[in-house]
């Protein structure tokens, strides 16, 4: 009996109003984090299940955030430290030994029940109890309770010559042995300083944060799902928790400090005054948790410092520990605090506040113009610059005195080898000063188009090139937040996100349109649009859209060059894992052909907004368009952010997204037996599975969606029905429910 998980997460909701009874709006999110498991329900057995025990770690404990320390727990049945423990389900109180195995009993009072025909009376003899006790298997540590129980059947005996008893067994007698193994295995690695990962760890949400990386407490719990989904419930939700930590050692005087920075809403959701974020250290002697500071929920504003001396003798013990909790909306992403920079050391005093360090603001995410990644066949085909003209580098110092520029670099690496590189100028870096100023932010922009361009001559169907960037100052720091990499990647798709959704958004109405415009480097056919959605307090995966390309009409959103059929709308498809985007290919693998300059996205046809995901880092809503009168007049998005929508190219990458396999068959499905009164079947002649089907009525209105292959009629009334797989066929199947 395995245990698994699941994990999701989301914000609160923003909604600009315009003068229309529609409009466009944006969301909190539900889901926007890392998938760390499978969606399951939680079992109710400890069977199988491992007990994990961490290391002590010592002080200084430090921890920016520059990269996730949370301890990893990973099953491993062949670790030599792995150890088990067995436990059975009914004990023998008496004995304290195991109930033996095919032993069936019942804890309701049975007997043997003797009837005299002459008298007409009877009397009963309750059968003599075992008294055990039964584990709870539903949570460790296992524990057990005293039960009585009796044989699992009643003895029926009537006073008379040759009579023989009739024995009335109960059917499933509820209590019988069972057994459930639990496995214990110690895990030690003194880089990672937190036992749990209920916290949000990422490089995006927090507003100018002092290095790369913070942890953002929310509604959601471990698995990333809200702790109580479609309520206005609020509470207690994430926390965050230290590995023990040894301060047997040290003296308990105004010289051993807990520092830390904190933020409230960042780029998320404001808690309100009647949220808080919490810091508690455990009290050993109590075994509790004790309340050592605790703030507000406010608007956002700059991370504040605080500074708390540790002098209570309690606490200087060998396995001292302390968490940060946040209360808040638990329904979702709400109520947003972001943590950075938690330090424990000694030799510390009371004006010892200052977090000396030369960082990255946020890491870099592309180095071409416009866009953060573009199709290579595009790129290689091009003849102009394409790099950015402006890249942004933002940095803050973190001393408390001016401190001297130093240049920078930006290396590129294909395949590990060096191709070429930029040297950040440090007079631009420190915005054109002789010194970065004093516990500051320094802003600058960076013209690449006169050094390194990305190779042309390489022929893969897509390429990669590792991008590395260094900054610093003078002053000795913490060099990993000196140094920035990602991929910059050229595949078969335009993108202005940098793939992190920080809200979902999307206009609302029925026949509300979407459009966001590309300037393509060349004309070209389109096959399909990329999206991530969101959910967002609402779950709005049963609502329907036809995807949809426009051409550019001056600007705007003109003739439409292709549209789903209404017989063969999509729908949102929500993702386990962060910002994933799923691919809606055009149906029968329809190629569009679209100019350079071009529009695309959908009309909806339904009028709840369909949380789209956006990125709150990249603004570019001067390219997001949407119209909620039909397509008379289109708007311009007032929201910064961009759209987590990527439009498809027909590239060298077709053939590994089976596209040209597919087109070059034939597509046909079949349903069986038809007519039918109970089940159908669906068979498709590439034999390909967990394709979505839909089902509607003689009106076209989906009634049912599955990736399964067949669909129950039994509560559809008699009548002909039709069966679509939009994703690879434009024909629809006739069905008679019988």
């Amino acid at each position: 009996m395995s245990q698994k998980v699941s994990f999701f997460i989301g914000l609160s909701i923003f909604i600009f109003n315009v003068s229309y009874a529609q409009q466009i709006e944006i969301a909190p999110l539900s889901q926007n984090r890392l998938a760390r498991g499978e969606t399951s329900q939680k079992s109710l057995s400890i069977d199988s299940s491992f007990v994990f025990t961490t290391d002590t770690v010592s002080i200084p404990f430090f921890d920016d955030f520059t990269t996730n320390k949370t301890q990893n727990y990973s099953p491993d049945f062949s670790n030599p430290l792995t150890t088990s423990t067995l436990f059975y389900y009914l004990i023998d109180e008496a004995t304290s030994l195991a109930i033996a195995n095919g032993v069936f009993f019942t804890n309701q009072v049975t007997f043997n029940r003797y009837f005299d025909p002459v008298s007409g009376t009877f009397t009963d003899t309750v059968f003599s109890f075992q008294a055990v006790n039964i584990a709870d298997f539903s949570s460790y540590p296992v524990t057990y309770e005293p039960l009585d129980l009796y044989p699992p059947y009643y003895i029926y005996d009537t006073l008379s010559v040759d009579d023989e008893p009739d024995t009335v067994w109960i059917q499933n007698p509820p209590y019988f042995q069972d057994s459930a193994r639990q496995f214990f295995l110690p895990v030690s690695n003194p880089e990672l300083l937190w036992i749990d990962d209920d916290v949000y760890h990422n490089y995006r949400f927090a507003d100018q944060p002092r290095t790369l990386g913070v942890m953002t407490f929310d509604g959601l719990d471990p698995t990333g799902y809200p702790y109580a989904i479609g309520t206005s419930s609020s509470g207690y939700a994430d926390a965050l928790t230290s590995k023990p930590i040894d301060l047997s050692v040290a003296v308990p005087l105004d010289s051993i400090y807990l520092s830390f920075i904190y933020q409230p809403q960042g780029l998320g959701d404001e808690p309100e005054s009647t949220d808080s974020l919490v810091l508690e250290f455990f009290n050993q002697s109590s075994s509790q948790w004790d309340r050592i500071w605790g703030v507000e929920g406010q608007g956002v504003v700059p991370f504040e410092i605080v500074h708390l001396p540790i002098t209570e003798t309690v606490y200087f013990t060998d396995a001292f520990q302390f968490r940060f909790r946040n209360y808040g909306g638990l329904s979702g992403g709400l109520d947003q605090f972001h943590l950075d920079m938690v330090t424990l050391r000694n030799s510390s005093y009371v004006a010892d506040t200052i977090f000396k360090d030369f960082s990255f603001v946020y890491p870099l995410n592309t180095l071409i113009k416009d866009y953060t990644s573009a199709p290579w066949d595009h790129y290689k085909e091009s003849t102009d610059n394409k790099m950015s003209e402006a890249l942004e580098v933002q940095v803050f110092n973190g001393s408390s005195g001016p401190e001297n520029y130093q240049d920078g670099t930006l290396e590129i690496l294909y395949n590990g080898i060096s191709e070429g590189d930029f040297t950040l100028q440090g007079f631009t870096l420190a915005e054109q000063q002789i010194n970065y100023a004093p516990l500051d932010f320094a802003t600058s922009y960076h013209d690449l188009k006169n050094a390194y361009e990305f190779s042309r001559i390489l022929t893969g169907e897509y390429e990669e090139f590792e991008v590395r960037a260094n900054v610093s100052a003078q002053f000795p720091n913490f060099e990993p937040n000196n140094l920035t990499v990602f991929t910059q990647g050229f595949y078969n798709f335009y993108s202005y996100d940098d793939g992190s959704a920080e809200a979902a958004f999307g206009p609302t109405g029925a026949q509300a349109r979407l459009a966001i415009h590309f300037d393509a480097y060349e004309a070209d056919s389109l096959i399909g649009i990329d999206l991530s959605f969101v959910p967002s307090v609402n779950d709005v995966s049963d609502k329907l859209f036809l995807l949809t390309v426009w051409e550019d009409d001056n600007g705007v959103p003109g003739a439409v060059l292709y549209e789903d059929d209404v017989f063969n709308p999509r729908s949102p498809i929500y993702s386990n894992s962060l910002n994933n985007f799923l691919s809606y290919f055009f149906i029968d693998t329809m190629k569009v052909a679209v100019e350079s300059s071009f529009f695309v996205g959908w009309r909806q046809l339904d009028p709840e907004r369909l949380n789209l995901g956006f990125d709150r880092n990249i603004d570019r809503s001067d390219e997001i368009f949407y119209s909620v009168d039909g397509g008379a007049s289109w708007l311009t998005s007032p929201f910064p952010g961009s759209a987590l929508l990527r439009p498809i190219f027909s590239t060298g990458m077709d053939a590994s997204l089976g596209l040209e396999s597919i087109e070059s068959k034939e597509f046909e499905f079949t349903a069986y037996p038809n007519p039918s009164n109970d089940r159908i079947f669906i068979t498709n002649s590439l034999g390909l599975k967990g394709l979505k089907k839909t089902l509607l009525d003689g009106m076209g209105r989906v009634l049912f969606e599955t990736n399964e292959n067949n669909f129950d009629l039994t509560a559809l009334k008699s009548g002909f029905y039709f069966v679509s797989i939009p994703e690879y066929s434009g024909s629809l199947i006739k069905v008679i429910k019988q």
